[in-house]
């Protein structure tokens, strides 16, 4: 009897080491579970964070391209009568050197005066849709800005304007032309020297 109670004994025994030990593996596969359900947590995390800042990206790219659209479409209507402009400068250069002539014969006198209107009505209509005239005059300071030098002459002074060739056109703030003039350049005294013997 009591061999049957030992061998019951081991029995029960071995059968809760069982237990035991398919406790341990259920635990640890539960473990492991919960650390590869964590792993794919961390890993969809991850991947929600990245498609975010994408879609955050593609907001600001979008954002960015409607104000650049935006700021093109503004200096599109700006700027729409620059090649107009364009167009006319050579008439009102032209209006320009004819009205500078001024004639002895008092029929012509009067001719004269009726194109001097017509011009003034013209630098008006265009000074209403945005186009200044840049017109500088003799002994003013040189703007490379504004101001073309085509030639350049000897002077007492520096960067003066010595003669004006054509007035310089802007549409709002953008030039469309710039004025044509004659520049002064102080000459040193190797200058003047050489200038001094070509006389």
């Amino acid at each position: 009897m009591k061999k049957k109670r030992k061998m019951k004994k081991n029995k029960n025994e071995n059968l809760k080491e069982e237990m035991e030990q398919k406790e341990n593996l259920d635990q640890e596969k539960k473990e492991e579970k919960k650390s590869s359900f964590e792993e794919e947590i961390a890993a969809l995390k991850k991947e929600v964070e990245q498609w975010k800042e994408k879609a955050y990206r593609t907001a600001a790219d979008c954002d960015n391209l409607r104000k650049s659209y935006e700021k093109d479409h503004e200096n599109l209507l700006k700027y729409r009568g620059i090649g107009f402009v364009e167009k006319l400068l050579p008439a009102l250069d032209a209006f320009h050197i004819s009205l500078m002539v001024k004639p002895s014969d008092p029929n012509l006198q009067n001719y004269v005066k009726g194109f001097e209107m017509i011009y003034r009505q013209i630098l008006t209509a265009l000074e209403q849709e945005g186009v200044k005239q840049v017109a500088p005059k003799v002994g003013d300071p040189f703007n490379a800005d504004s101001m073309q030098a085509v030639d350049v002459k000897l002077s007492e002074e520096n960067d003066k304007v010595l003669e004006v060739f054509s007035n310089g056109y802007l549409l709002k703030d953008r030039l469309v032309r710039p004025a044509m003039v004659v520049v002064s350049k102080a000459a040193t005294i190797k200058e003047q020297e050489q200038e001094e013997s070509k006389e």
